[in-house]
């Protein structure tokens, strides 16, 4: 190759002599010989390099490039969750990536791995058959807790089609699946749906569905009675463990080294484990590191609370399950008074319903307004927003909001800040993302240390405890 630099005004020109074809110099890659799963390989490394590693790990590692037909590199993926979410996130730098690898425009297509089109319902290879007669026996599941009934919208779709990925290929999709909201907005629904599909679609696997606090109640028993051997058959030897509400766990010392034994045999035995929550696994009090870092390797979800278009068709799908018929004006009359969960939401409109039966009198906003009069009350006064919470610790300690957004650290600043964290965290229900944003832009890290800080000193300190619990009650009234 001959280079030659001329400068022509305020300009340099390079000129390139090569007796080589201009694309052998510029796509150097085009001559490896690529295999579908080696430029997969390749593409997925190219992809960490800028993506955080539990993205890969969760996302692009457990889909397997299956062929490369003319200008199109088919994906292999465990279900449409992870379709879904590859079209959304990843599919034109992968797309960019092959194309560059390749030397010619290359698309990417998904298809499932083919685990539904099994003629006979039977367990997948993850879950292997146990004992289905012993376990299934006494399981004691809510009929009305299917996936065909539960409302999906913005704030519970991700949890539900994680849900329904676990509940179609047991202990491969995400395992465990960790589902974690405030109360009311259908943790026990999913777990409860995943258990009736299962035990539907795999007849012959073993489910198991309790609450930790059951679980610490019949593990204190077994203990009393000799009976430990039993007890560890019980749950040791399932093919899906439900465990509702395991931040009761937090505290208990023996029942948390039992279930992290638990855990790991049905793990290592890839049984699936679903767990519910209040909050993620960083934030349940008292709990050991080993079962926090456990609850998070396979996937954490969350549930908010639902849209005003959300809260419509829950209770539009009440009506129906119920068969009752409620004008219009009614539903969106509720729905815009009741927001914070769904139990609630339900509970007016069985309120409603039942009058509505005993009294034979038409419905309307009037009448439903003073039968649900003290529900209506209750949730508008128990309304709690992140500004309020800053104005009243402001106020409460002579500071401005302003100084609690900024970067200042002076412990007259930094200890208002955390208590306004804190209460942002437990009253409003805010996630850590949300109370940092509101806090200045903070880091979801420094809202978590913010708010375990106060938590910690309430148990030590009595003063602290006292302030907490009087900026809880002037915010409550």
């Amino acid at each position: 190759m001959i280079v030659t630099i001329t400068r022509e005004h305020s300009y340099v020109v390079i000129f390139c002599f090569t007796t080589h074809p201009l694309s052998s110099i510029l796509r150097t890659e085009v001559d490896v010989d690529y295999s579908s799963s080696s430029l997969w390989k390749t593409i997925v490394a190219r992809i960490g390099h800028g993506a955080h590693k539990d993205t890969v790990d969760t996302w692009l590692q457990p889909v397997r490039a299956t062929s490369i037909e003319g200008d199109v590199l088919v994906l292999e993926v465990p279900n449409q969750l992870f379709s879904d979410w590859i079209a959304g996130h990843y599919r034109r730098e992968i797309e960019e990536t092959a194309s560059g690898l390749l030397g010619r425009p290359i698309s990417v297509r998904c298809v499932r791995s083919g685990v539904e089109a099994e003629p006979t319902a039977r367990p997948r290879p993850g879950v292997t058959v146990t004992r289905r007669r012993l376990f299934n026996a006494d399981l004691k599941l809510n009929r009305k807790y299917t996936f065909d009934t539960f409302v999906v919208g913005p704030s519970n779709r991700f949890a539900h089609a994680a849900s329904i990925a676990v509940a179609q290929s047991p202990a491969k999709a995400y395992n465990p699946l960790f589902i974690y909201g405030g109360v009311g907005l259908g943790k026990t629904h999913l777990m409860q749906a995943i258990g009736h599909y299962i035990q539907d679609k795999f007849a012959e696997a073993s489910v198991s569905y309790i609450s930790s606090e059951k679980f610490t109640n019949q593990l204190i028993d077994a203990i009393q009675n000799k009976a430990t051997v039993k007890f560890r058959n019980r749950y040791r030897n399932v093919d899906v463990l439900l465990i509702d509400d395991v931040h009761f766990l937090g505290g208990k010392e023996q029942t948390q080294e039992e279930f992290f034994h638990t855990f790991n045999t049905l793990y290592d035995a890839h049984k699936q484990i679903v767990l519910s929550s209040d909050r993620p696994p960083k934030e349940i009090p008292n709990l050991e590191d080993r079962l926090v870092s456990r609850f998070e390797w396979g996937l954490v979800t969350d549930l908010q609370i639902p849209d005003i278009e959300t809260r419509v068709a829950i209770l539009r799908k009440k009506a129906e399950q119920e068969r009752v018929s409620l004008p219009d004006e009614v539903i969106f009359y509720i729905a815009s008074k009741i927001k914070s969960n769904v139990r609630k939401l339900e509970g007016a409109m069985s309120r409603l319903t039942a009058y509505s039966s005993l009294m034979k009198a038409p419905m309307n906003v009037q009448v439903a307004e003073a039968i649900l009069g003290d529900m209506i009350g209750t949730e508008e006064m128990k309304t709690v927003t992140t500004e309020a919470v800053q104005k009243r610790v402001a106020e409460y300690f002579d500071i401005r909001v302003s100084d609690m957004m900024s970067k200042k650290r002076p412990q007259a600043i930094a200890f208002p800040r955390q208590i306004a964290m804190y209460l942002a965290r437990t009253l409003v229900g805010s996630s850590l993302p949300e109370i940092g944003d509101a806090f200045g832009g903070r880091d979801h890290t420094t809202v978590l240390y913010a708010v375990k800080a106060i938590e910690t000193r309430m148990k030590t300190d009595e003063g602290v405890k006292k302030i907490v619990a009087y900026l809880e009650r002037q915010l409550k009234e």
